[in-house]
């Protein structure tokens, strides 16, 4: 029986996991309502649409490199376990050392960034030109000084985490959102294309300083020492600073990968970075809201107590365990909503205005492409945050490059060779693309589990139990499929209510047949709120 102390911590994370499964759906929801407004206003296949979703991916860049992933790597191991021997003023004194560090890096960052960005455009999307390059450039000097404003968002997220308040810190980003989805509403009928794309910049950069300056109070209270000062001399700092490189590396080979994609996508017929990017958006829905909740919530508890000890290598064993299973229960039937009833889910969000049904049949097969390696990427999250908490931030890196070389190949083949020889248009080869995604994402985590495996013992889902969540999923798609069917035309979002309902009771109603005991907890904990 496992210690009251281990009991307690394992209830600590699951509420920690529910705080961030509700802040990342709250932002979510927001980024869904963002989305479709921007689809009303821009549709699928217009210049302006893809300028400004190539624009958008470039500057994150930033955000992504230094942003949540790096700092929740390195930064929340050494700052957690300090806060966890309570030693909190050497914890504040490394929160102000590394935020003061992290923002002076990320100022000259966007400098340059600002002035070399007709270099960038050139490097990674050389299909676009004329009006729709240079409307791309403008946007991206825009959009510059907002990506810096959500990297210290960033390290808010690191230091309200490790004090395991989640709430607040995945809540943020919905002003973000709703600071863009302002700017479309209030312009997006007066503004031609290429203005609206200016002024949804500008919106989404005050967006970038509410989410920041949200966060900022409740920081100071929890690190009432903090002083924002250049201390290199600290050991933690320069802990902080050696694990942040190999993860950064890290990110930035993902993020390499993500930047062929826009690379490849704009050698495409219009409409593919647009669509890229509608699917990528419904596609890590659930991959934040059950693969980073539960890893988020994990990681500081993890860091505070893992050892190479035969008890840690155990407590940490079982915490993993536990955790693949509650993301499993979740992803799998993501996976084949995606994969079946993508139509029906892009449609009801997205279909009004400018964006047609027919965008929506194409969004859908690049969302059924993503699916393929939904739940290996959700996986690896909950892999990678293991490591980290175990101070290893290089064994992940290695593996990330391993994925990227292989995202890299099969998705030129995939999206530029393929659909030639299958004599199909060349547009669907943006699904080509985020499927080569997906197979390179299961190599990762198999990798990930093979060598975690290895140190403290075998881990991973058990066949049988993914093998009923399957048949569940296939059965609720099987039932939603005969409701198609049966129903007339309905405008998307009635049709969607009516069919996706069933699908989700038939995969509930399958997984309590079969005895799988993550189904009665989720009923137990939805019958209780």
């Amino acid at each position: 029986m496992a210690p009251a102390s281990t009991d307690k911590s394992r209830a600590r994370s699951t509420r920690g996991a529910v705080f961030v499964a509700t802040g990342i759906l709250l932002s979510r929801l927001a980024g869904l309502v963002r989305l479709q407004v921007f689809a009303h206003y821009f549709g699928l296949r217009s210049d302006a649409a893809d300028a400004f979703n190539a624009a958008f991916r470039i500057p994150n860049f930033l955000q992504n490199l230094f942003g949540e992933g790096a700092l929740s790597a390195s930064f929340i191991p050494v700052y957690a376990s300090l806060v966890a021997r309570g030693e909190r003023k050497e914890a504040d004194r490394v929160a102000g050392a590394v935020g003061a560090l992290l923002a002076l890096v990320v100022a000259v960052l966007v400098i340059v960034g600002i002035l070399v960005t007709p270099v960038l455009i050139a490097a990674i999307a050389p299909g676009f030109s004329g009006d729709k390059r240079t409307l791309t450039v403008q946007l991206v000097r825009i959009l510059f000084p907002g990506a810096g404003l959500l990297v210290l968002s960033a390290w808010c997220l690191g230091v309200l985490n490790s004090h395991h308040r989640f709430l607040l810190s995945y809540t943020a980003p919905v002003m973000w959102n709703a600071a863009m989805i302002g700017t479309l509403v209030a312009f997006g009928a007066g503004s031609s294309l290429p203005r609206l794309a200016m002024l949804l910049a500008w919106g989404s950069v005050a967006g970038s300083f509410v989410q920041f300056m949200v966060q900022v109070p409740a920081v100071l209270r929890l690190a009432p020492d903090m002083r924002f000062a250049l201390d290199l001399a600290s050991a933690h700092v320069r802990t902080v600073a050696r694990n942040f490189i190999p993860v950064f590396i890290s990110r930035g080979v993902v993020q390499v990968s993500a930047y062929i994609d826009a690379l490849l996508a704009s050698l495409l017929p219009t409409g593919a970075v647009t669509g890229i990017a509608n699917a990528q958006l419904l596609y890590t829905l659930p991959v934040s809201l059950f693969g980073m909740s539960i890893a988020a919530a994990e990681l500081p508890s993890m860091s505070g107590a893992a050892h190479e000890d035969a008890e840690g290598r155990e407590r940490l064993r079982h915490r993993l365990d536990d955790g693949l299973r509650r993301i499993a229960f979740f992803v799998v039937p993501s996976a084949m909503a995606f994969l079946a009833l993508g139509d029906v889910l892009v449609a009801a969000l997205l279909q009004s205005g400018r964006f047609e049904h027919a965008d929506a049949v194409y969004v859908w097969g690049i969302l059924a492409g993503s699916s393929v390696g939904l739940l290996a990427s959700t996986l690896g999250r909950l892999y990678s945050s293991t490591y980290y908490a175990l101070r290893d931030t290089r064994t992940p890196l290695r593996f990330a490059v391993i994925r990227v070389t292989l995202t890299t190949v099969l998705g030129y083949l995939f999206a530029i060779p393929l659909p030639r020889l299958l004599g199909i248009d060349q547009s669907w080869g943006a699904a080509g693309l985020t499927s080569s995604a997906g197979i390179a994402g299961w190599v990762e985590m198999l990798l990930l589990r093979q060598t975690m495996n290895a140190r403290i013992g075998k881990t991973g889902l058990p066949a049988s139990y993914v093998a009923k969540l399957w048949t569940a999923a296939a059965a609720g798609a099987a039932g939603a499929w005969a409701v198609k069917l049966a129903i007339p035309v309905l405008p998307p979002a009635l049709a969607a209510v009516l069919i996706i309902g069933p699908y989700g009771l038939l995969f509930f109603a399958v997984t309590f047949a079969l005895r799988i005991p993550e189904a009665s907890i989720a009923f137990n904990r939805f019958v209780r709120r």
